[in-house]
């Protein structure tokens, strides 16, 4: 099994301390200024995990409507043009040299309320970036969104599994994301259950962090809390017993990592190594 946290939880010195991973998350490394990828900064971040054992996965660019993300980074898959499959193709290239495990891919939004028309584009976007994943030999995995904010696609599992299988590429899964999912069921057990279930086989990475399973004025209550701190029911990781992949902690602060390092500890009954 392998534990890992995003890089907004700590430095890399504090993780490295901690988890066996680090997920590197582009938009909030610093590496960019505007659009333009800065060398000297990512190679900082190198030479620094040049000096420790973690793995790696990256969190691609992705749309977010808030003042703390850059607005220059911002891509919705069903709306990308060049600049933005050079932003995108940038992390897959990085994830090709750092031999990480998985670039993580946000879904898209829905555009002039056409739910239809927006996940066609998607699939044919996605099936873009599936290609150049192919030359690169990275593995892909397309996050499950909350179902809280109605402008996301793939909220719910039978479309994400639909998106996955209409891409029909071996560098596309599935990042799933429990906490997203618990908002999506609306904090409801068995239809998390269910969730995991359809989603199971695809699953090529996780996030997991913790939030109320409602609606808030904050993030439509994609709150990223510590896991256990809210109303996930993470004993649906014992469903987990044959994934291979990395067990990611997507939360802000190291002692919410070790929150979630017990949590997985506890509930992850047949540990296997990845």
């Amino acid at each position: 099994m392998i534990i890992g946290a995003s890089s907004f939880a700590g430095s890399i010195p504090e993780l490295k301390e901690q988890v066996q991973s680090v997920e590197l998350y582009i938009p909030k490394l610093g590496i960019y200024e505007g659009m333009e990828l800065q060398v000297n900064r990512l190679n900082k971040i190198l030479d620094e995990l040049s000096t420790s054992n973690l793995v790696t996965s990256i969190h691609a660019p992705y749309f977010a409507d808030v003042s703390t993300y850059p607005s220059e980074l911002v891509i919705d898959t069903a709306n990308m043009e060049g600049a933005q499959f050079r932003l995108m193709g940038e992390s897959i290239e990085l994830a090709n040299r750092l031999d990480s495990k998985v670039v993580v891919v946000h879904p898209g939004r829905i555009n002039n309320s056409n739910h239809e028309a927006s996940f066609s584009k998607m699939v044919g976007n996605l099936k873009l970036l599936a290609s150049i994943a192919d030359d690169y030999g990275v593995m892909l995995g397309l996050e499950n969104k909350e179902g809280t904010d109605h402008g996301n696609l793939c909220c719910n599992a039978d479309e994400l599994i639909k998106a996955v299988d209409e891409v029909d590429s071996p560098n596309l899964g599935v990042t799933y994301d429990i906490g997203h999912a618990n908002l999506t069921c609306g904090a409801d057990s068995r239809k998390l259950l269910d969730f995991t279930e359809t989603v199971l086989k695809f699953v090529v990475h996780m996030h997991l962090h913790d939030n109320g399973g409602h609606w808030t004025n904050e993030y439509a209550g994609d709150q990223h809390m510590a896991p256990g701190s809210g109303t996930v029911d993470f004993s649906i990781l014992n469903m987990m017993s044959g994934y291979r992949g990395i067990y990611n902690l997507e939360v802000f602060s190291m002692d919410d990592v070790k929150a979630g390092k017990d949590i997985i500890r506890r509930f992850c009954s047949s540990p296997r190594k990845f």
